[in-house]
């Protein structure tokens, strides 16, 4: 059996998970109200103070979605109580990031300056010129318009020069060593 999907979602005070039908999960929070359409083959139970998910059967298929299903509900559930953040760094002379309104423009050694609108329920901060940190309560939000920020000039080998997430290593390589 799934070993994360058996393991029920604990449900904090002050949030409120209900059930509705074809399996459209609401959870409301401190910071706000997810709703998401899960896998209708599974069964979801809202259970006194935690969320139980059982699968219908032992089909590979439904394996996986019991895994899935529980984890998506665990971060709505982390979402709307804590909130997610992913924080990236500039890297590179002249590289820089402002802000104005929601508007972020990156300037990246173009010949342009990229600007980016911040997508709805993600807020971007910036901490000095090099440090973006993306906030928001849906995780998968945060993680997608993360990549898309460092897909605008991703980290290069050589000099490592571009936008990188914080906990990320560069795995760096030598340069060009001429003859002798």
């Amino acid at each position: 059996m799934s070993r994360i999907g058996r393991l029920p979602v604990a449900i904090p005070a002050g949030v409120t998970v209900e059930v509705a039908a074809n399996n459209v999960v609401t959870v409301t929070g401190p910071k706000g109200t997810l709703v998401k359409e899960l896998p209708v083959e599974m069964e979801i139970k809202v259970e006194g103070e935690e969320v139980v998910v059982t699968r219908p059967s032992d089909l590979k298929k439904m394996k996986s979605l019991h895994g899935l299903t529980r984890t998506l509900i665990n971060n709505m559930v982390v979402g709307v109580t804590n909130g997610y953040e992913k924080v990236l760094e500039v890297n590179g002379v002249g590289y820089r990031a402002s802000k104005s309104g929601n508007k972020l423009t990156l300037n990246l050694g173009y010949s342009h300056p990229v600007e980016m609108i911040d997508p709805e329920g993600v807020e971007t901060v910036l901490e000095g010129q090099n440090k973006i940190t993306v906030k928001g309560i849906d995780k998968e939000k945060v993680g997608q318009f993360a990549a898309e920020i460092r897909d605008k000039r991703r980290p290069e080998p050589y000099k490592g020069k571009g936008i990188k997430y914080a906990d990320e290593v560069i795995r760096r390589k030598v340069g060009k060593i001429g003859k002798k």
